[in-house]
């Protein structure tokens, strides 16, 4: 401030009006006030002014009527000269100031706010009125700190982001086969829910690690653990994320939510998040908002938060804790209508044990698995277990383990059996070989006799014709011939 009034960027001008230094004589106007605004508007070429505040004189002066005539016609004067004013009042009972005028003479009216709620601070701003103008009627969270005024008009955001078709992987392969292979789409929201100790955590974590693996900015919003205790606890299955925090893609922002109202943490975190421009945003868990009975304007908030991500092509990864029992696939904040992908972890008691399950309650814009997968947290990282169905339904733990040990017993003893039936097989063909062999031995012997015999017949046969041809040559016998028929 210094530095703009030595540059003569601002001029600010102290006129302090302390009544029991008044005594009235005789009709009085504010053409000394107007003399002083005139010199300081002259003195740097201001093209704003700013009264702050008005209710100052009206209890320093004590003809009310009088104040607010002069108060038009000092609005009148600035306006003539084409100098935008600033006039800051206190609110009234039942009007917009304590003196009902200002609203009447302004051309814009911006109402502040500042309510408590469930030991809650919470600052709004709505615009009263605008002329010549068309404005938001709704009320606005600003936030005021280092950065000075931060306004976050977010209920004037509208459904026309433009949806992306690019996936990306949750981190863990065979989830990403559930999700017809490939995992979420890129932008979505997706939203982890299941009861204390199922994994919520950790299936976030997998999920963050992947992101970085690939180069990608991750904001992580904590409200539970501290980075420190979270990145400890996940190295204890293998999820290291230390090294992503040096190298400056992953961010984490962990606070308690009782410390600031919800607007407070809305208008933060998208500060937050235009700063350091992430891929994928994590809120864990997102039911720490609700405290006595403010589901709904937790709803709003994330609706506001989910509209600005959507927008930006953010991916969102919500973490909700849900209570045990059959209505597990209601939030408590009833937000399942702006969820775009939702893992339902599940507690699954059999056998005397407690074991995790895991299945895809719903997935816009893709096939995805209708099964109830079980998963156990490894030493590195979450890995989905294969899917065993028993007469009372999907077996987990020691059960599956009984399954999968007698199911290899039943494929020992079939592998044994094929073994012996071609043994048994190799055995036969075998004999049936040696049989062959055998056979044609023996038929090569029979053949060879069989040649013999025949040509001995046949030199018999020819010895004989022989014979009776020279017998007859002896004897001079005629030729027979053959007449005719």
């Amino acid at each position: 401030m210094d530095k703009l009034v030595a540059q003569k960027k601002i001029w600010l001008e102290h006129i302090k009006i302390e009544r029991g230094e008044l005594e009235q004589s005789g009709e009085y106007d504010l053409k000394g006030l107007f003399v002083r605004i005139h010199r300081a508007i002259e003195s740097i070429g201001a093209k704003r002014v700013v009264l702050d505040t008005i209710e100052s004189l009206f209890s320093a002066l004590p003809n009310f009527t009088f104040v607010r005539m002069e108060l038009r016609r000092l609005f009148g004067w600035l306006k003539k000269k084409g100098i935008t004013t600033i006039v800051t009042g206190e609110r009234g009972n039942g009007t917009l100031t304590r003196q009902g005028l200002e609203e009447y003479v302004s051309d814009c009216v911006i109402l502040l706010d500042h309510r408590v709620k469930d030991q809650s601070s919470i600052r709004r701003l709505r615009i009263v009125k605008y002329r010549g103008s068309t404005h938001g009627t709704n009320e606005y969270p600003f936030l005021i700190d280092e950065d000075g005024f931060s306004v976050l008009p977010v209920t004037s955001l509208g459904l026309n982001h433009i949806s992306s078709h690019e996936r990306i992987s949750t981190g863990i392969p065979r989830l990403d086969t559930m999700f017809s292979g490939k995992g979420y789409y890129r932008g979505s929201t997706v939203l982890v829910s299941g009861s204390a100790g199922t994994g919520k955590t950790s299936l976030a974590a997998q999920f963050v690690e992947a992101a970085c693996k690939r180069g990608e900015k991750v904001l992580y919003f904590a409200f539970e653990e501290s980075p420190s205790q979270f990145m400890r606890n996940m190295s204890s299955i293998g999820i290291h994320l230390e090294p992503y925090v040096k190298k400056g893609l992953l961010y984490f922002h962990a606070t308690r939510p009782t410390l600031h109202g919800l607007e407070h943490h809305l208008t933060a975190s998208i500060k937050l998040i235009t700063k350091v421009e992430p891929k994928i945003v994590v809120l864990d868990p997102i039911d720490a908002f609700v405290i006595g009975g403010n589901e709904a304007e937790v709803k709003t908030m994330l609706l506001r938060l989910v509209d600005f991500l959507k927008l930006k092509n953010i991916t969102a990864f919500f973490a909700s804790l849900t209570n045990s029992g059959e209505n597990q696939e209601l939030t408590d904040m009833s937000i399942s209508s702006l969820i775009d992908a939702w893992l339902l972890l599940r507690d699954i008691e059999i056998g005397g044990e407690r074991n995790r399950g895991l299945y895809i309650l719903k997935s816009r814009g893709m096939a995805h698995s209708n099964q109830i997968r079980e998963f156990i947290l490894t030493d590195h990282g979450i890995e989905l277990l294969d899917v065993y169905v028993g007469p009372e339904g999907v077996l987990t733990g020691s059960a599956r383990l009984s399954q999968e040990a007698k199911n290899d017993a039943e494929q020992l003893m079939r592998k044994q059996e094929i073994e012996r039936n071609q043994f048994g097989l190799e055995l036969k063909r075998a004999a049936t070989e040696a049989q062959i062999v055998v056979l044609k031995s023996e038929f090569k012997e029979e053949e060879s006799e069989t040649l013999k015999m025949i040509e001995m017949e046949k030199a018999k046969t020819e010895r004989f014709e022989q014979d009776k041809k020279k017998m007859a040559k002896s004897r001079k016998a005629d030729k027979f011939v053959k007449k005719p028929a």
